[in-house]
């Protein structure tokens, strides 16, 4: 049996090659991926070749080893189904529908530890997003709404929207979201944000006024432009805090620092997926997220996300939509006939 895997082999250049299907040693399963979601963002820089090459790839998941150099194999969000078994794994876990951080490819190997079963309320299709669910929840959990405060989000892609929904559903007074892309506005507003506005054609702190009455307490950049951060600190009140969620990869960015922002007190720190923040970690594990987020992805209407879904084989038109098109596309799933 022949399998099938892509890999980014040079700036905006996809490949499918085909690959054996291993037999899983005794303590491992083989899974046949349904379907798999494109990260826009991370996976975006990588198909630019804007991801710093001596960079490894994810420190903390063993399915992405080696660095971001080409040609590199990446990926972090498969779901399929267990259909063999090693001699040392229970049998139930054969026809299991699970979620996987591994990469793009038909087929793949994993020990049941390092698999999430998907509930019954989930579908294969739906469970592709509990990646970007994870990241949602833990952005939210690091910038800690509190009751009553104003918040902002930049950038309205697959992230952005569902920290948008989780936001929504918190004590907040007042949300408002930037985002140029007319489709992801509408979500945006659908989730719950009270405003959603294009930040090429407006004032920003003029926006946040006018809907939240003064500047925010709790911003975030998730937008992935490096200019925007500027925006999100000037949009941002006395004591304020900025949560960057974006990765520029080795695109720069030039702050101005020299105005409101040391006087106001305001906080920018980074949040990201890979780990839990420090001062959570002593009540937080992994595991405790894991089901937050499954919890979450069954309560929100996320199918509104899936926008398209493009074979493995046509794999390089899914990069050229997000790249060229963005404004059509939300979340693109590759599927595995």
């Amino acid at each position: 049996m022949t399998g099938r895997a892509l890999s980014f082999t040079a700036p905006r250049t996809v490949s499918v090659r085909p690959q054996s299907v291993p037999e899983p040693d005794p303590e491992e399963v083989r899974v046949r991926t349904v379907a798999s979601a494109i990260s826009a963002g991370t996976e975006g820089l990588l198909y630019r070749g804007e991801a710093p090459a001596d960079l490894p790839a994810d420190e903390e998941l063993e399915s992405l080893g080696g660095d971001l150099s080409f040609p590199i194999q990446y990926g972090y969000a498969a779901v399929g189904e267990v259909t063999v078994v090693g001699d040392a794994v229970d049998d139930d876990w054969c026809g299991r529908t699970v979620f996987a951080y591994t990469p793009h490819e038909s087929h793949f190997l994993a020990r049941p530890t390092d698999l999430l079963p998907v509930p019954d309320g989930v579908s294969a299709r739906e469970a592709t997003l509990f990646a970007n669910l994870e990241t949602a929840v833990t952005f939210v959990l690091d910038g800690e709404p509190l009751l009553g405060e104003r918040a902002a989000v930049f950038g309205q892609g697959t992230v952005g929207l569902l920290t948008t929904a989780l936001l929504a559903r918190s004590s907040l007074e007042t949300l408002v979201t930037f985002e140029p892309y007319a489709k992801r506005r509408r979500l945006s507003e659908r989730f719950g944000a009270d405003r959603s506005v294009d930040p090429r054609d407006c004032d920003h702190r003029e926006v946040v006024r006018d809907v939240a009455g003064d500047r925010t307490d709790l911003t975030y950049e998730l937008s992935g432009d490096p200019d925007a951060l500027n925006d999100a600190i000037s949009t941002t009140g006395f004591d304020g805090r900025v949560l960057v969620g974006s990765w520029y990869g080795t695109k720069p960015t030039t702050l101005e620092l020299g105005g409101r922002f040391h006087r106001d007190r305001i906080e920018v720190r980074s949040t990201q997926v890979s780990t839990i923040d420090p001062r959570l970690s002593g009540r937080w594990s992994r595991e405790r997220r894991h089901e937050l987020t499954w919890d979450w992805l069954e309560r929100l209407d996320v199918s509104s996300l899936l926008t398209h879904e493009i074979p493995l084989a046509d794999a390089a038109d899914a990069y050229e939509l997000l790249e060229e098109r963005p404004d059509e596309a939300v979340q693109v799933l590759l599927t595995y006939q």
